[in-house]
């Protein structure tokens, strides 16, 4: 394959994305990204303040986008942005599940109530997005979704038990979904971040024994910047991904990879 095939493989222009969770953190950059690599991006979320700032960041870009405010929480909700972005903007192609929560507890304390509310957002938010926009995906005839997973898909991590419980079920759904809707030309990964302070967990790593812990563990020494994260998604959301579903791609410094790190 020629230099210039490799390029137009990982090409975004002529598809139109759709971002929950895209109006702050790890999905606000991924928004972004994709809008620099050609995509047309709608980002949403519960907060119209930061779905206006986002989509004008889209539109300084030169892409096209859509202001509308979304609850994943809402099968409703969902269903009126699908029809509003199907309608305006001619269909989907991508869709990228980045919405998330978590909180610090012990185990033996969390609330059924917690626990819940975490499941809801961070696995059922996602069946509800896959759910709903699957039949646009599906008529784009290169569908692709992407959702957010985590370290703590694959190892446990202290405190955290709904959240990581949650990410675990992330991957799960991604590996059946991709299993599932593969025939209807839909291609189902996630990226699993490594270390990267947000907004949702800056609290639990700047500065504290559990930040120095991550680092120590992490080859590379630091945690990642969210830019980082940029180039697996632009991969799975494009026509080089074809291939590729039911996977994985950890963006973690190393992590996973990690035994003895001492030399």
């Amino acid at each position: 394959m020629s230099t210039d095939q490799n390029i137009q493989g990982i090409d975004l222009r002529g598809r139109t994305a759709v971002v929950v969770g895209g109006t702050s953190g790890i999905g606000r950059t991924l928004a972004l990204g994709m809008a620099r690599a050609g995509a047309n991006v709608v980002p949403t979320g519960r907060r119209e303040t930061n779905i206006e700032e986002v989509c004008a960041a889209i539109e300084a870009i030169g892409r096209q986008t859509l202001r509308q405010t979304c609850d994943a929480g809402s099968r409703a909700s969902l269903d009126s942005l699908r029809d509003r972005v199907v309608s305006e903007l001619g269909g989907v192609d991508i869709l990228l599940n980045a919405a998330g929560q978590t909180f610090r507890k012990p185990t033996l304390e969390v609330e059924e109530s917690e626990w819940n509310r975490i499941m809801d957002v961070n696995v059922v938010g996602i069946l509800r997005a896959c759910q709903s926009f699957h039949a646009p995906l599906k008529a784009s005839n290169r569908g692709r979704i992407i959702n957010i997973a985590s370290l703590s898909s694959f190892v446990g991590l202290a405190q955290v038990a709904a959240y990581c419980a949650s990410k675990a079920a992330v991957l799960s759904l991604t590996r059946t979904l991709s299993i599932e809707w593969a025939a209807d030309q839909i291609n189902v990964n996630c990226i699993s971040p490594g270390v990267f302070p947000t907004e949702l967990n800056a609290a639990l790593l700047n500065g504290t024994e559990r930040g120095r812990e991550f680092i120590i563990r992490t080859p590379m020494k630091r945690f990642g910047k969210t830019e980082e994260l940029v180039g697996a998604c632009v991969l799975l959301a494009s026509d080089a991904a074809s291939y590729i579903t039911g996977q994985s791609i950890a963006v973690d410094g190393g992590f996973l990879a990690s035994g003895v790190n001492s030399i």
